[in-house]
């Protein structure tokens, strides 16, 4: 009988400390973690699903961690992952990819009504619908190694897209043999997130959230999907039920979003059987899924007729990581009309929240390092297609994420509120230059911007990784504004030296008070030089000729 057993046999890509890569088994992974530097997926998303796959086997395994007491013992103890191996023993025939009754992560019986099979396009996230030009995998996916199926099968039950799916046998959402769209995997509407440490073992054990973290809804028989099943072709009747599903991270960490069969030759993965399983609504998942932002949604809140709903905060795709530290570092409140005691906007990853606490209570030293990792999926086309694929990260200190001592966290979200403002300066000068021109804006204001954060993106990387060891953060706020106010100063020098002949001799324009006024392109740039000052916090230079820029030209960015 054809086996491809998970636990020995060699499938999940790592990189070791010294940038070397392999393959090793779930068995491996864990006694040989503390010298593997990560996981290497097929794409970034891959390794997300992945990190899940070992934190809820990690969780299970160690039946834990309980209080923060009992995570310090694991971070002291080189040998903590010893109970992994005897886990994965105890529970082997359920990580076997092809096992008669219980395959890991499929249905074994799974047919359509016709028994069509699918090609492996539909597993394999890295083939564009209708491009496959873009592929290495041109035109299609005919065979996978077993290897490479599992680590695609735990994908697909994360990322799968939505659209119209073929109904299973048994599945009493189906009409006339198809289920209509009940969304992504979960894992495809989230903002993903991860605690970074020097090697996966660091890693694995900061995602590793305590059920006592304040907040955390993490129930007592939480517990994964290899212990539910077996699943069959209908949604599971749990599901149906927001007090019991899901139970905790372990219950969500190996959602089971899809119901799948592979189909093989018994050398390799030839066909799939892939159809809707349980949907999740994703509002107020917070605490029971450490690995996410979240926003407050005011049309759910309409919807469903209470206050607050939140829900997962995606990742922009036009923003790196660092631009987006404001929504990692703090719950924004913002007052409506007036009024105090309005929740927060936004609430920042439980996971963070779960750092900064092992920070707060000496666990970790605070000037240590973590990488908070962001990983994404953009959706086009009504959810039936992934258009792009987002995976970025800071390197922090943890004493940013300290509740206690917020004064380097303050200063951290300044300098990208400050940065930002001196990148507005920037297009408002590209906007100046083509109006003094008499040409087009648009084009100009995109392509500056893009050259205004590409530019400090490095400089404030490396700011930002060396807040932590600061005794004077403020000081060092300070110095980031200078050196940001020199970066853009210097592109704002470009801009001028670059504009048009027309931007020199200048045209007529109309200011927002009404009054009209002779601009060029030195006008242009006096301008800019108050408002990067303004935003940078310098000292202002002397007034442009016309007056003061607040009355300056009519501006859609202003």
């Amino acid at each position: 009988m054809p086996s491809f057993d998970l636990v020995s046999r060699p499938w999940l890509p790592v990189q070791r400390l010294d940038g070397t890569t392999a393959e090793l088994s779930l068995r491996e992974v864990f006694a040989e973690a503390a010298t593997l530097r990560r996981l290497v997926g097929d794409v970034p998303t891959q390794e997300f699903a992945l990190m899940r796959l070992l934190l809820a086997i990690l969780h299970d395994a160690l039946e834990g961690p309980a209080l923060l007491e009992d995570w310090e013992e694991l971070w002291e103890d080189p040998d903590s992952f010893a109970a992994v191996g005897r886990y994965l023993d105890r529970h082997r025939e359920h990580f076997d990819l092809l096992h008669p009754r219980t395959p890991f992560y499929q249905v074994a019986d799974l047919r359509t009504e016709k028994d069509e099979v699918a090609s492996l396009n539909r597993l394999v996230a890295d083939v564009p619908n209708g491009d496959p030009f873009f592929s290495m995998r041109m035109p299609s996916v005919e065979r996978l190694s077993f290897a490479e199926a599992a680590r695609w099968l735990v994908h697909a039950h994360a990322f799968d897209t939505s659209g119209i799916k073929s109904a299973a046998v048994g599945d009493g959402r189906g009409r006339n043999g198809k289920v209509y769209p009940l969304g992504t995997g979960w894992a495809g509407g989230l903002g993903g997130v991860l605690a970074e440490g020097d090697d996966l073992r660091e890693t694995l054990l900061l995602n590793l959230v305590a059920a006592d973290t304040p907040g955390a809804r993490f129930r007592p028989e939480d517990r994964p999907a290899w212990r539910r099943g077996p699943y069959g072709a209908e949604q599971d009747r749990e599901v149906a039920d927001p007090t019991q599903r899901p139970s905790g991270p372990r219950d969500l960490y190996t959602w089971q979003s899809r119901r799948i069969r592979l189909h093989h030759d018994g050398s390799a993965a030839t066909g799939v059987v892939l159809s809707y399983g349980d949907p999740l609504a994703p509002h107020d998942r917070r605490f029971t899924e450490p690995l996410s932002g979240w926003r407050r949604s005011r049309p759910q809140e309409r919807k469903l007729g209470r206050t607050p709903v939140y829900l997962p905060r995606q990742h922009d795709p036009a923003r790196s990581a660092w631009r987006g530290l404001p929504a990692l570092l703090e719950s924004r409140v913002t007052p409506v009309d007036g009024r105090k005691g309005e929740p927060p906007e936004t609430q920042t990853p439980l996971v963070l929240e779960w750092v900064a606490r092992l920070s707060v209570d000496g666990a970790l030293d605070s000037g240590r390092l973590i990488r908070a990792r962001t990983v994404g999926v953009v959706y086009g086309t009504q959810q039936s297609v992934i258009d792009e694929v987002l995976d970025d990260g800071v390197t922090l200190a943890v004493i940013l994420l300290h509740e206690g001592d917020s004064a380097y966290r303050q200063d951290a979200v300044s300098a990208v509120r400050d940065a930002e403002g001196g990148v507005r300066a920037l297009v408002d000068l590209a906007v100046g230059l083509a109006q003094a021109a008499g040409t087009e804006a648009d084009g100009p204001k995109a392509v500056v911007a893009e050259r205004g954060y590409a530019e400090l993106d490095g400089p404030f990387r490396l700011w930002l990784r060396e807040l932590g060891r600061r005794t004077d953060p403020g000081q060092a706020l300070a110095e980031w504004r200078l050196d940001a106010r020199r970066i853009l100063g210097a592109l704002g020098a470009e801009l001028v030296d670059t504009a048009p002949r027309a931007a020199r001799e200048g045209r007529v324009v109309v200011r927002r008070n009404g009054g009209r006024i002779w601009l060029n392109d030195t006008l242009a740039f006096l301008w800019f030089r108050s408002a990067l000052a303004r935003a940078l916090a310098g000292p202002t230079p002397p007034e442009a000729p016309g007056g003061n820029d607040d009355d300056s030209l009519e501006n859609d960015d202003r």
